[in-house]
């Protein structure tokens, strides 16, 4: 089959590799479409950062090179030995969070914290190939209302709903954006599905500041002080990974208020002073847990539109250009998803 192996920073190689049949436990289908992610970004343009090399991770069992890609979907081909409620032909999501399930963390039912914490598609093989096998805990079913474009996203939104979920927004309570990529924007989404008031949404891209506003934000702005009046908002989520956003977002938050971290970014330095003058509480979110079933009824049930902030779709074979080095020049793109098939499901 074909699929994007890592083999280094700067070399994803697009190449015919072996199929084995799923083991006890797992389960293979057939990609729909996978998305590009921003930490798949980072992999190809100066890792490794998560992907292992030389030593495999302990529950994948896997080592680089690997197969990328982690945001995917698709239909059931096959059930390994010991697998319930799955069937070839059902269309699945895939949750790609790896867990022990005995660690303390996972037996706190918090597996995205798990000891062992990985994904398939960084830290074992993913979706950025025809077919994938993973374990069978991963999928979730979709129902009919659901269409697989729909769930391309899933990956994505439920970070964003994570994050959503331990911000603890109350009804009416404002909100600041800042760096709008695929999780700034669905943060925005869910953000005013949850009762916001006003929500401000802050980037340099005037085409993604357009986007925010059909996602729910009241305001745009290049820069969130531009957009932030009175005495700050109650929430802010910082998703671009910059250190000085991650002070530009508390300047932007009143006393008392809280700031949630999403962005990834290296060593950073704060004012501890104002920080604890102004009582404010930063917060880190990663990954998500129990987040599909939520995204399932939203998008079935209330006709929440996920896919929105989908901008491109392209063949495997041209996922490095018009993919990775696609993203990595600039170029106006959100997020873009990989057909395997090349063709639609």
């Amino acid at each position: 089959m074909r699929a994007a192996v890592w083999y280094g920073a700067g070399d994803v190689r697009v190449e015919d590799v072996p199929e084995a049949p799923p083991g006890p436990g797992e389960v293979t289908i057939d990609v729909a479409y996978c998305g590009i992610c921003g930490s798949d970004l980072h992999e190809y343009a100066d890792g490794p950062h998560a992907i292992p090399v030389g030593e495999p991770h302990p529950e994948s069992g896997v080592a680089a090179p690997l197969v990328l890609g982690h945001e995917f979907c698709g239909t059931v081909r096959a059930a390994g030995a010991g697998v319930t409620g799955l069937a070839p032909g059902d269309r699945v999501a895939v949750e790609p969070h790896y867990r022990c399930g005995s660690c303390p963390r996972c037996r706190a039912g918090e597996y995205n914290i798990c000891r062992h914490f990985g994904f398939a598609g960084l830290m074992g093989h993913g979706g950025l190939a025809e077919r994938a096998t993973v374990p069978a805990y991963m999928l979730h079913r979709l129902p009919d209302a659901v269409s697989l474009e729909q769930a391309a996203v899933f990956e994505p939104a439920a970070v964003a709903l994570h994050a959503v979920r331990r911000a603890g927004i109350r009804p009416g309570e404002s909100v600041a954006v800042l760096g709008l990529g695929p999780i700034g924007l669905l943060v925005t989404r869910l953000a005013a599905r949850c009762g916001a008031g006003r929500i401000v949404a802050a980037d340099r891209s005037p085409a993604r500041r357009e986007l925010a506003l059909r996602m729910g934000a009241a305001a745009t702005g290049a820069d969130l002080a531009e957009v932030t009046e009175g005495e700050g908002v109650d929430v802010a989520f910082e998703a671009a990974g910059s250190p000085d956003t991650l002070r530009a977002c508390l300047a932007a938050t009143r006393r008392g208020g809280r700031v949630m971290l999403l962005g990834l970014t290296g060593t950073i330095t704060l004012d501890a002073f104002a920080l604890v003058n102004n009582e404010q509480t930063i917060m880190t979110s990663v990954g998500y847990r129990d987040a599909y079933p939520e995204l399932t009824r939203m998008v079935a049930e209330e006709g929440v539109d996920l896919a929105g902030i989908v901008t491109s779709t392209i063949p495997l074979d041209h996922v490095v250009r018009d993919g990775f080095d696609a993203l990595l020049r600039g170029e106006e793109q959100v997020k873009v998803l990989v057909r395997p098939t090349g063709r639609r499901p």
